[in-house]
């Protein structure tokens, strides 16, 4: 389930698995369906 946070004076959508922070609510659940829950990819 996607969690909504406050940051900066926005509302940010964080996958419960990773932490990722998303700004659409459809992307963090999108990602969250996917999410394997270790490091995201991107970081090497």
């Amino acid at each position: 389930m996607v969690e909504t946070t406050e940051k900066d004076g926005m509302t940010w959508y964080r996958c419960e698995h990773c932490g990722m922070l998303f700004d659409e609510r459809e992307d963090a659940r999108q990602h969250e369906d996917n999410c394997d829950a270790e490091d995201p990819s991107y970081i090497q």
